[in-house]
């Protein structure tokens, strides 16, 4: 084996470091996505920030300060708790986390569709669907089977 020079070892240093430099990364993006898969839509708590429910619910951090009424907030996004906010805008916490929780409905489908998109034609707009889960759709009615038939069996006899 050949021995290096010093620009080969600064290339190997170099490659050593982009490697190590790139699993970090990797191993960052794969945590993420882990913890974002186990708290979507994980019930609204005080300590939370409109970014972080945002993230869980997969919905505009917009759609969640305009449910509050705030003034949008250029450059930096809005980290504080909503229970700082609930006390700014003197409101209980529960009142807060009840409009988020409307905020997050009907900005999720069916509500509304989407301008381009034609509206469903099994539930008009406005209206529930005709069954939803959980709902009973009546008596099940009983099973219908055949009789057996009393014909003697052919071929073999016993």
């Amino acid at each position: 084996m050949k021995n290096l020079g010093w620009r080969q070892w600064l290339v190997v240093l170099a490659f050593v470091l982009v490697v190590c430099v790139t699993g970090l990364f990797a191993v960052r993006t794969v945590r993420r996505a882990i913890y974002w898969h186990y708290h979507q839509d994980e019930p609204i708590r005080p300590w939370m920030s409109l970014g972080y429910i945002a993230h869980s619910y997969s919905v505009p951090p917009w759609v969640l300060h305009q449910a509050l009424g705030l003034p949008p907030r250029a450059g930096k996004p809005d980290r504080r708790p909503i229970r700082e906010i609930a006390r700014e805008q003197h409101r209980s916490v529960d009142q807060v986390i009840a409009i988020l929780k409307d905020a997050i409905v009907h900005s999720r489908p069916p509500y509304p569709p989407p301008p381009d998109a034609p509206p469903d034609e099994g539930s008009p707009r406005g209206q529930p669907p005709a069954f939803t889960p959980g709902q009973t759709r009546g008596p099940i009615p009983p099973q219908q089977t055949p009789e057996p038939t009393q014909e003697p069996m052919r071929g073999r006899s016993p």
